[in-house]
């Protein structure tokens, strides 16, 4: 098998960023690897009856690592943020991203694309720290990388009993301005770009992409929600005492999307790479609106 017939390895395949890479890339006829903890799971069965090959490892446990790296081209990374009382668990998240890392240039791996997390001015004030200590590591390694930041997901819109974000009895209730566009993104935008990366290494070496897909108010947001489900769901901006009481992390967050305006990908520049990027109303009419509707249905 030549190196470009090697399986791309995937790690979260069973998760949202993972799981819409790794059936993109069988979807274009790549051989794929899944990093899964458990084999017989139903999302890891999913993906085995697509095509994927199934490998058993965990972050968690590095010493797994090496053997479901060996054989494969690249590797498409995903790190798990891990936010409880105590706030963000930053040294978890970083320690398993960097094992990976380490793993992958042990074992000869060239090719990493890391989807990371998009930037604010502060990123040491919230939930961003393990992930910018994974990139670093991805950039000294040597290999060649590709660092994907998205935005917050378009698919976000299907959470449910979440501290924020999902739709509650016909409420959108986030911390972000209600006037202000929000940036956004599709997960299958995600995964075109990380396809992109790993079609053409040269190309998107050394890039850092921050990855939006539309740009639109929450509040214009909760009405084309509306039109398209035939749901009535209107916004509601928490307030920073609101925000607070979720946690210093959590306000702090509040307070940065303020002070800094939010996000700054640069959507005519990615819209030239990737012409076919989702709009809300877009994601909406094709796959958001159906898997919408009965979680609002079911909610009356």
């Amino acid at each position: 098998m030549s190196p470009q017939q090697n399986p791309i390895l995937v790690t979260g395949a069973t998760g949202k960023q993972g799981g819409a890479t790794a059936r993109k890339l069988l979807a274009d006829g790549l051989p794929v690897r899944a990093l899964v903890r458990d084999p017989q799971a139903p999302a890891a069965r999913a993906l085995a009856e697509a095509g994927a090959e199934l490998v058993t490892g965990d972050f968690t446990a590095p010493e797994t690592l090496p053997a479901a790296l060996t054989g494969v081209r690249a590797v498409f990374l995903v790190t798990a943020a891990s936010y409880g009382p105590q706030g963000w668990d930053v040294e978890q998240e970083a320690a398993g991203g960097i094992a990976v890392v380490d793993a992958a240039r042990h074992v000869g791996v060239d090719h990493i694309v890391f989807t990371s997390i998009a930037s604010l001015s502060d990123d040491a004030r919230w939930g961003a720290v393990g992930k910018k200590r994974t990139e670093a590591a991805v950039i000294a390694s040597g290999a060649h990388y590709t660092i994907l930041r998205p935005v917050r997901f378009m698919e976000n819109y299907l959470m449910r009993d979440a501290m924020v974000d999902g739709i509650a009895d016909g409420v959108h209730r986030h911390l972000f301005p209600a006037d202000r566009p929000l940036q956004m993104i599709a997960l299958a935008d995600i995964a075109e770009f990380a396809a992109l990366a790993f079609a053409d290494p040269a190309r998107f070496h050394g890039q850092i992409i921050e990855l939006a897909g539309d740009a639109i108010t929450p509040v214009d947001a909760a009405a084309l929600i509306s039109r398209t489900t035939g749901h009535q769901v209107r916004y509601q901006e928490m307030t920073e005492a609101e925000a607070t009481a979720l946690g210093a992390e959590i306000a702090s967050i509040w307070r940065l999307v303020r002070e800094t305006g939010g996000w700054h990908a640069d959507l005519p520049a990615l819209r030239a790479i990737h012409p076919a990027m989702q709009t809300l109303e877009s994601w909406l009419t094709t796959t958001g609106s159906a898997q919408l509707s009965p979680l609002l249905t079911a909610a009356h």
